[in-house]
């Protein structure tokens, strides 16, 4: 579901599955979907001047990165279940806030990072400013966090539930 301080990435079975699956995808189909294309773009001649050839190599450059960001989170990863409702933030949890403790200016969001994201919440990493100052905190409290401008920003949570993807 997310990334903790030790770097370990917690997944439900099902996000293990769908990120090993696009893994598998582009180890095989996609790459060598690629080396087909600089192949036919290489055939075209002067490779200076071949924006074929440069789009294709851009593209296996991307594709590649994203290869080892999901070798590296899928190392990393310990399945299990959701995190149990305990009325405490923390990730893989949907968090409510409110901001200056103004119950009628709130924000719900999923705290999970971004491979875990759902089209359901905006999600916030546990890495983020937000992220880090709402973790730990209980239904009722209050937590500070920094905003990009470095004032301080004081939000109160209002409810902590598991995600239920």
């Amino acid at each position: 579901m997310t990334q903790t301080s030790d770097n370990v990435t917690w997944l439900t079975q099902e996000a293990y599955n769908q990120l090993k699956a696009e893994l598998e995808y582009l180890q095989g189909p996609a790459r060598s979907e690629i080396v087909t294309k600089i192949a036919a773009a290489r055939e075209e001649g002067d490779l200076r001047e071949n924006g074929g050839y440069h789009a294709a190599k851009e593209e296996q450059g991307k594709q590649e990165l994203r290869v080892r960001q999901l070798t590296q989170l899928l190392e990393h990863a310990k399945v299990g279940e959701a995190p149990a409702a305990s009325g405490e933030a923390a990730p893989g949890m949907v968090v409510t806030i409110a901001f200056d403790g103004d119950e009628d200016d709130t924000m719900t969001f999923l705290l999970a990072s971004r491979e875990y994201a759902s089209s359901d919440f905006e999600t916030y990493s546990p890495q983020s400013p937000l992220g880090t100052g709402v973790i730990g905190k209980k239904v009722g409290e209050n937590a500070d966090y920094e905003l990009p401008n470095g004032k301080t920003a004081t939000v109160k949570i209002l409810s902590a539930e598991p995600f239920k993807g």
